[in-house]
């Protein structure tokens, strides 16, 4: 079978707050948008979400027609999706779930229409063979918060035909995405691992009482984190190597850098340690609002990403 590229209708499964993002941001980019989720409350719940997103969404820029009004909510799912050329998955992190998922998403949507899977973790290989004509699914997986961060993991499964995956890079970018081909699955993906690695001598860090919580954010936050959201970690490596680009710095840094990597500390979450780390952010926070800061650290990406938008060269 062969897919053509996207057009028309989109479908969201499940409308948490990934899946009420990506709605957004479809609205946002000014097509139709079908959403279905069984639970209790749940149209509210995502009408709720998105008018809190849409201002962020205005500054970004509204495609032509872009309109809340839009969105059709219908908790049958057959219903929902049916007749949508693209479908967004978003449900519980569980196998069983998403094969059922795929299953009924898949028998009620026309034969070629594309079905992405928001998972973190599940393997596209363990749910696609649910879904009739598994060849068009695939792993379409954001970055919170989806309806800013440019960033699609796009991973094909062993059943996935390249059409399906080129076509899914192809409509990811156009509505200015910054979608990625990972050519192997891998628990985690990409930017999880990446993050994971991080993650992993940050809770050493403050396990061995070597760093507090607030120290380790500051760290990041003020440190290499702010190039990172420039340019990635190879061409930071690069440029640090001056006229000698990463060359240069591979062959006179490499030893230490791998003399660091095998220092690198083991950690297993224990309920001292989480207790700690809790602690920890607790006393980073001293009290402020959550909303709060879910705000400001919004505002701050928006002007980032605003930024980055000016900026020639590598993005």
């Amino acid at each position: 079978m062969v897919l053509g590229p996207i057009s028309g209708r989109i479908a969201v499964v499940g409308t948490g707050v990934i899946g009420a993002s990506w709605a957004a941001y479809f609205l946002a980019r000014g097509f139709d948008v079908a959403a279905t989720d069984p639970a209790d409350g749940a149209e509210k719940r995502l009408r709720t979400l998105i008018d809190g997103f849409w201002p962020t969404l205005e500054r970004i820029g509204l495609a032509e027609g872009a309109s809340r009004s839009r969105l059709r909510f219908d908790p049958d799912i057959a219903r929902a999706v049916e007749g949508c050329a693209f479908v967004q998955e978003n449900g519980p992190e569980r196998v069983d779930v998403k094969r059922d998922l795929l299953a009924r998403i898949s028998a009620a949507v026309p034969a070629d229409s594309l079905i992405a899977t928001s998972s973190s973790g599940i393997l596209i290989s363990d749910i696609q063979d649910a879904a009739a004509h598994p060849e068009r699914v695939l792993l379409g997986h954001p970055f919170n918060p989806a309806h800013l961060i440019p960033l699609v993991e796009v991973v094909g499964g062993r059943l996935t035909s390249e059409d399906a995956i080129r076509n899914a890079l192809a409509f990811y970018s156009s509505i200015g995405k910054k979608p990625i081909r990972i050519r192997r699955e891998l628990k985690g993906h990409v930017a999880d691992r990446l993050q994971a690695a991080l993650w992993q001598e940050a809770f050493y860090l403050v396990q061995q009482g070597i760093a507090s919580v607030e120290d380790v954010d500051t760290a990041i936050a003020d440190g290499p984190g702010l190039r990172w959201a420039l340019l990635g970690p190879f061409l930071n490596l690069h440029l640090s190597g001056g006229s000698g680009g990463i060359a240069h710095v591979l062959e006179h840094l490499g030893p230490p850098v791998e003399s660091w990597w095998r220092d690198l500390g083991k950690v297993a979450l224990n309920e001292e340690l989480n207790e700690a780390i809790a602690r920890g952010v607790a006393e980073e926070l001293g009290g402020a609002d959550l909303a709060g800061l879910a705000r400001r650290r919004d505002d701050a990406l928006l002007a980032l990403l605003q930024l980055k938008a000016g900026m020639s060269g590598p993005s």
